[in-house]
């Protein structure tokens, strides 16, 4: 109920907005304006650019090999999603690679992770290249993890965080944390927001990766952007969801320029170049902001900062080439963890109970609170995971079949929970 209202909110907030520009449209900086400088710096400061050429040229070789691997095997899949209460299959191809055991839900649709090489799992890969694939993922995932400590400690020091929410015991953290060390909970204590506060290491230890792939000349339709005019969307305007409060998105692109066309030649063009990839920042629900355009070239990377997600929306705008990226983020994973929905499992099934004697199954209670609570979780098994996995989630299986124990698992508690369904109306009616 509170999702569909949000979702009520947000269709009113863009109705508005659109009745108020009517045929007009927003104006939008690119780098080629005169004030697109100062105005990054005064209303869109935690977003954080880095060209390709501060990144490791081992790293660059180690993820671009990555994602053409992952193309040759056709690892990257299209995702059917939920929108205003309408199926649709996006036109950007995705794969999750994180920590073992993780899942990431957008639009109604839950992701299962490929995981990534971690001490204490078992993990078989169905071929040393997907193997290889996963390893430089996790050595990106590590390399923007410090980038963003980094980033997140300039901001500190430069001021540029403007609320509360940063004193000196913060940037005391940073600057530990950057050098590898641990800060106390003593210095930590002073550090409390009135809200909950949430350290700068849990805010850029990233879990997972959203790894995406489009190719827009295969594409028969893109969708215009509707406020700026900026041209073709590969992804729409949004927030990204389910996200460590106030924790870093950090993103690696590589658009495989060269590949298709060049960049455009035309001598006058208003606005951002077509033919290159885009970023694109607003202020949610603003009209009196100028928005942002950022061109994203091989290997670029950019960080959005803090609380950048929630105040401000953004999208990806397509160029002609083929372009992969991968979404570093700090996924809210308190309901979407094997960890979690196992000891959902364990807590229901406390109220099973077997007779030593003639090995029957009874309910330990009948209480409403208890049946309920059963119940939920039984749905939440079915609906939520082993529905969702078999329908979109046993693809990567072309990766690896670590998922499938964990799943037959699941599922064999799912049939114990569908047992005491008929047993508890035995108990009842008799």
């Amino acid at each position: 109920m509170k999702r569909r209202a949000g979702e009520r909110e947000k269709r009113m907030k863009k109705k508005k907005l659109l009745e108020e520009l009517g045929k007009d449209r927003l104006p939008y900086m690119t780098p080629v304006d005169a004030d697109f400088h100062q105005l990054w710096k005064s209303r869109y400061s935690k977003l954080i650019f880095r060209k390709s050429d501060t990144v490791p040229e081992e790293l660059h070789q180690m993820v671009q090999e990555a994602f053409l691997t992952l193309r040759e095997h056709d690892c990257f899949f299209q995702d059917l999603v939920r929108i205003k209460g309408k199926d649709f299959v996006t036109p950007v191809s995705r794969i999750l690679i994180g920590n073992p055991g993780y899942t990431y839900k957008y639009l109604n649709t839950r992701l299962f992770t490929v995981p990534w090489p971690t001490v204490g799992y078992d993990i078989k890969y169905c071929s040393p290249q997907i193997h290889d694939v996963c390893k430089a993922l996790i050595r990106l995932n590590d390399y923007l993890h410090i980038e963003a400590v980094k980033a997140l400690q300039n901001l500190v020091e430069t001021k540029e965080i403007n609320d509360t929410t940063v004193i000196d015991g913060e940037q005391n953290f940073a600057t530990s944390l950057a050098e590898k060390e641990s800060i106390s909970k003593d210095e930590s204590s002073c550090c409390v927001q009135a809200d909950n506060y949430i350290s700068l290491k849990n805010r850029t230890s990233y879990n997972m990766t959203l790894l995406n792939y489009m190719d827009p000349l295969q594409m028969l339709y893109l969708k215009q952007e509707p406020y700026f005019g900026m041209g073709d969307m590969a992804v729409s305007w949004h927030h990204d969801e389910n996200l460590v409060e106030r924790s870093t998105v950090a993103v690696y692109s590589y658009s495989c320029e060269g590949s298709a066309m060049a960049e455009s030649d035309e001598e006058i063009l208003k606005g951002r170049d077509p033919a290159v990839w885009h970023v694109g920042l607003k202020v949610a629900w603003d009209i009196e902001t100028p928005g942002l355009a950022m061109p994203l070239h091989q290997g670029d990377c950019y960080l959005m900062l803090d609380d950048l997600n929630m105040t401000h929306q953004h999208c990806v705008l397509a160029g002609f080439s083929p372009r992969f990226s991968s979404t570093h983020r700090v996924a809210d994973c308190s309901r979407g963890t094997l960890e979690y929905i196992f000891g959902q499992c364990e807590l229901a099934l406390q109220n099973l109970q077997t007779d030593l004697d003639s090995m029957a199954l009874s309910l330990k209670s009948l209480e409403t609170a208890v049946i309920k609570q059963v119940e939920e979780i039984h749905n939440e098994v079915e609906f939520e995971w082993l529905r969702q996995f078999w329908f979109q989630g046993k693809r990567y299986l072309k990766c690896t079949d670590w998922w499938l124990k964990p799943i037959a698992k699941l599922e064999e508690f799912w049939r114990k929970m569908e047992i005491m369904q008929p047993r508890r109306c035995k108990s009842i009616f008799g």
